[in-house]
């Protein structure tokens, strides 16, 4: 199974189904030496080699999961079997899949997590080869010289296994559609996300890196615009709410041009509190947009003529309190750093 949204540009995957199977060990050998002068020698049938595993590498410069939309199925080699003279097999030769950075590995018949790839470089083995079956040489006594027992090798661990991705970012912006989250991304960083007047222009999340100073960075998160319903999967927003729940604090972006700022607001904490309760308790602020359009007073949250604590009134095309709101970000960093 696979989630596709396609932007003009790329394709972006961030769910997919594969199936994995690690090489069997291989058979252990009955073999008898047969050497000059020793026409009755005893056993020597070594070892069959393990199987390999499955194991997966986090890479940064992977950023989707679209690779796996045409390769489905990974198995890795089988043992080698165990030879005479006591030679163990070859160890089957593992199979290592390189994934996106914050990509969730679980066996899709449990539920169990494999594996959560959250930094570059990360290796785990999510499934295992079999072990090797023994060679008849393993089972020699005084009172069974020439045995001619031996073990078939174990077979490796099988299994279907549902990659999720959730990328990384120090802080996740969220809002109604058209709320000005993408403009503001492209304002602090270098990230060019699409840009229009008219809602559901973001259509998958975008990154970005924001550099205050030469020691002062944090990554950005913009996911597409939550609308009301959007549990109960109206809209895009509730697709990409799992690319906020790494992020340490929210932004709120609430359009200040609302009819009703106080309805935006509640819709939003409804629908990440239906999602994850979790994510509601993350430190936020909140940043009223769109201030180059309001040319006189405006009413804020619950009626309020100015904004309130950890709240900031802000105009990404104009450049409004950028700078103020940065450091809001920063600051709200450190206190859970």
């Amino acid at each position: 199974m696979f989630l596709f949204l396609i932007d003009e540009k790329h394709l972006f995957v961030d769910h997919a189904k594969i199936h994995i199977k690690a090489g069997a060990g291989g058979d252990g050998c009955v073999a008898f030496r047969r050497e000059k002068y020793v026409p009755k020698g005893g056993p020597s049938g070594g070892d069959g080699g393990k199987g390999g595993d499955i194991l997966v590498i986090a890479d940064e410069h992977m950023h989707t999961l679209m690779d796996f939309r045409y390769n489905l199925i990974y198995k890795a080699k089988r043992g080698g079997h165990g030879q005479s003279a006591k030679k163990t097999g070859k160890n089957g030769q593992d199979i290592v899949i390189r994934m996106p950075v914050g990509t969730l590995i679980k066996d899709e018949a449990t539920g169990v997590v494999l594996a959560d790839l959250i930094l570059h470089g990360q290796r785990e083995t999510v499934a295992r080869g079999g072990k090797g079956g023994r060679g008849n040489a393993r089972f020699a006594s005084a009172t069974n010289q020439a045995p001619r027992n031996y073990e078939p090798g174990l077979p490796g661990e099988e299994r279907d296994i549902a990659l999720e991705l959730k990328l990384i970012a120090d802080v996740g912006f969220v809002g109604c559609p058209n709320a000005g989250k993408s403009t503001l991304l492209s304002r602090i960083s270098s990230a060019t996300p699409k840009i229009a007047d008219y809602p559901f222009t973001t259509l998958t999340p975008n990154l970005g890196i924001v550099k205050l100073d030469e020691y002062r960075t944090f990554v950005a998160a913009d996911i597409p615009g939550l609308i009301e319903g959007a549990h109960h999967g109206k809209g895009l927003g509730y697709q990409f709410l799992r690319h906020i729940e790494r992020t340490k604090i929210l932004l709120i972006l609430l359009d200040i041009t609302s009819e009703n700022i106080d309805h935006d607001y509640i819709s939003l904490i409804k629908e990440l509190q239906s999602y994850d309760a979790k994510i509601v308790q993350k430190p936020y602020i909140i940043a009223y947009t769109k201030a180059d359009l309001i040319s006189g007073s405006c009413t804020f949250l619950h009626g309020k003529s100015a904004p309130g604590e950890h709240e900031i009134f802000i105009s990404a095309v104009r450049g409004d309190n950028l700078k103020p709101l940065l450091e809001m970000i920063w600051k709200t960093l450190q206190s859970v750093n």
